[in-house]
């Protein structure tokens, strides 16, 4: 005997995205109701952890910083591809082990590709 689905079963479903889209609704509309609307130019100043601001906040910062941010998240992200490979590791036997040496082998290519670069020096 297979179970068939119906829309009934939906019923629970839908009432969650409803209760949670009028929680978001009620919420954003209560904010705006309560919140203060006073405007000076002391409330508009920006604020950071206590310390006077000074200078302008848009000033330049070298494209070394975003490249180490860039590669750390990528290389970062491929430690947590071996996870999987190491929970399963005897049931998926030589094959896996191919697998990983070929996902490895692409991230060194990628890593020597940077490291010619230059991406990883700080100082030119």
């Amino acid at each position: 005997m297979t179970a068939q689905s119906t829309s009934y079963d939906y019923i629970p479903l839908l009432i969650q995205f409803v209760v949670a889209g009028g929680f978001v609704v009620f919420t954003l509309f209560l904010t705006h109701i309560l919140s203060p609307r006073i405007k000076s130019k002391n409330k508009e100043n920006n604020f950071e952890c206590g310390i006077e601001s000074e200078g302008n906040a848009r000033f330049p910062v070298s494209i070394r910083y975003f490249m180490t941010a860039i590669l750390f998240v990528l290389f970062d992200v491929e430690v947590i591809f071996f996870y999987p490979y190491a929970v399963n590791f005897y049931e998926l036997k030589l094959e896996g082990l191919l697998a990983v040496i070929l996902f490895v082998s692409f991230f060194l290519i990628g890593f020597f590709y940077v490291y010619k670069k230059g991406a990883l020096e700080w100082e030119k």
